[in-house]
């Protein structure tokens, strides 16, 4: 069987947790990498504090076969998360050359400031993530992939870093709408679920176009033979039931 491949997202900020800046990353993210055989696992969000990224980002490489960061990357006081990486992982952070050079380039040496020189100090033996357009780069170390805040100079990262990654096999799925309510179908449902354990089956309530309680069920697996038998066995239950909407 092809090896599973995991992640964990770990987004950093004081303006993510005080709400003054709404995450547009995590789903971006969470998409991307179901659509490249990678299951997202879990998600932390810390502020800009360095024991709180440090002890986050340790339990998480440790459990997945990636992590992905967002924010505290720029070039502000606040922007700590290369040397928190860099002290995780017990390795020393420096002005990287070609990324010095790439600004000497862009900015002229009154605007090469302390604060702009923050975001060219990369941990050693850190691979850049950058393109023609990025101007300040991420980095991957390890199974660490660091990337920027800003939503759309992250989809560029993602779009880099992604073909260099591990990958699994795809998760498959389905999904039927069950004209009933959640609580009319949590049972039969949980009995599918043990019947088939090689599947994931999960039911998910909205009001429909009448403003009645309704219900989506999807079904994901791996094997598609045992998706469609998981799939069938959720439109027989549903065939049988005896409701009145």
């Amino acid at each position: 069987m092809s090896e599973i491949v995991t992640a964990g997202i770990l987004v950093i900020g004081d303006e993510i947790l005080s709400g003054r800046t709404k995450d547009k990353n995590i789903g971006y993210i969470a998409e991307y990498l179901t659509n490249i055989g990678i299951d997202l696992k879990e998600v932390r969000v810390v502020a800009d504090d360095e024991g709180a990224i440090i002890e986050a980002l340790n339990a998480l490489r440790s459990r997945y076969t990636y992590v992905f960061t967002t924010g505290g990357i720029g070039p502000t006081h606040d922007d700590i998360t290369a040397d928190s990486v860099a002290k995780a992982f017990g390795v020393g952070i420096d002005l990287h050359p070609e990324v010095v050079a790439r600004f000497r380039q862009r900015f002229s040496e009154a605007e090469l400031n302390e604060a702009r020189l923050r975001m060219a100090r990369i941990p050693d033996g850190a691979e850049l993530i950058q393109s023609a357009t990025i101007l300040a780069p991420g980095f991957k170390l390890d199974n660490v992939i660091v990337m920027a805040g800003v939503p759309s100079i992250m989809q560029a990262m993602m779009d880099i870093v992604a073909p260099k990654l591990k990958s699994g096999v795809r998760m498959l799925s389905d999904s039927v709408r069950a004209n009933a309510r959640e609580g009319d179908i949590g049972s039969p449902l949980r009995a599918i679920a043990a019947a088939h354990p090689d599947t994931s089956i999960g039911s998910y309530p909205f009001l429909d176009e009448n403003s009645k309680p309704n219900t989506n069920i999807v079904v994901r697996s791996r094997d598609a033979d045992k998706l469609k038998a998981a799939m069938a066995a959720v439109q027989e239950m549903l065939a049988g039931l005896n409701l009145t909407r």
